[in-house]
């Protein structure tokens, strides 16, 4: 049986470029001021139509990040969001990093989209560069998770069904 709860899609980021790239003192790599999207297309194991990581297979495992919006470290700078963390989905409504090894739906109206989420995305030293000092740490074991789409449709922003279909419970 799975457990479904109300959230809400916040952010969406889809980036074609890696922007944090090389040395963290060097400063992300040119590219649009805002990469936020207001919906994506999502592809079994390939991940989301558009961004740097879809379609490579080094990738496949690590396609899509999830991140929960409570662990913005917005102490650091009140303006944090995805630009600045690089994830591609932000989640307000539950602790996503809690749910390694699970299988999840997120449904944001025009059908449930499942993701293996397979490891936690651990925050690098890029996160004090672009967050500001301490972020990086701030964010160690709630940097988010690495995902596989396991289903194609569509993510939007707004209200959207969560379900732990397979896995650990949701806040254990």
């Amino acid at each position: 049986m799975s457990r479904v709860s109300e959230v809400e899609v916040r952010q969406l980021l889809v980036s074609s470029a890696h922007r944090l790239a090389g040395r963290p003192s060097d400063g992300p790599a040119p590219g649009p001021p805002d990469e936020r999207v207001e919906r994506v297309e999502v592809r079994r194991g390939l991940g989301l139509v558009g961004d740097r990581y879809y379609a490579r297979p080094a990738h496949r495992d690590a396609a899509v990040t999830l991140m929960a919006a409570a662990n913005l470290p917005v102490e650091i700078d009140p303006a944090a969001d995805l630009r600045h963390t690089r994830r591609n989905v932000l989640l307000e409504g539950v602790d996503i990093d809690s749910l390694v090894g699970a299988t999840i739906a997120l449904d944001c109206g025009s059908g449930p989209v499942e993701f293996a989420v397979n490891r936690p995305a651990r925050p690098c030293a890029w996160m004090d560069v672009t967050i500001g000092p301490g972020a990086q740490r701030a964010l160690r074991g709630k940097g988010g998770v690495r995902c596989t789409p396991l289903s194609d449709g569509v993510l939007a922003l707004g209200p959207a069904t969560f379900r732990v279909l397979r896995g650990k419970a949701a806040g254990t």
